[in-house]
């Protein structure tokens, strides 16, 4: 995707990756878990899986390339919060193991955009006349 049909935040691949982590927590995750973890796990899964878009959509609104790259590494630490969160469901027995197989995949993924984005912003941020 080249620069100029970037409209919104929405159009960066790295939330679109993010997106579709967080569809997975909510659509397929959270309803596998006991109701008796909506105080902790559930609701930690859901703010992790939130968190991820959220830090892209306000980095971008940012306008400058270095507080964009740090919002879009708080949202790649929340990708991995959201691992070890579906580590622990595994681990206590609340969810089966495929479920860490493919959050695992959809992780890897958005940290391998999110990196690649991230690289983008700090070498855009060493041009002249890029605030």
């Amino acid at each position: 995707m080249s620069e100029e049909s970037i409209q919104s935040f929405e159009d960066l691949q790295c939330w679109q990756a993010c997106r579709a982590l967080r569809l997975y927590v909510a659509q397929e995750i959270i309803p596998l878990l006991p109701k008796e973890e909506k105080f902790r796990l559930i609701d930690q899964l859901y703010r992790s899986a939130r968190s991820t878009t959220a830090n892209i959509a306000e980095g971008y609104g940012r306008f400058h390339f270095l507080d964009n790259s740090r919002f879009c590494t708080q949202a790649r630490g929340s990708c991995w919060e959201v691992l070890d969160h579906l580590i622990t469901g595994v681990d206590e027995n609340l969810l089966p193991e495929h479920c860490l197989v493919k959050g695992r995949a959809l992780i890897e993924q958005a940290n391998k955009i999110l990196n690649g984005y991230i690289n983008y912003l700090k070498r855009s941020a060493n041009l002249p006349n890029n605030q």
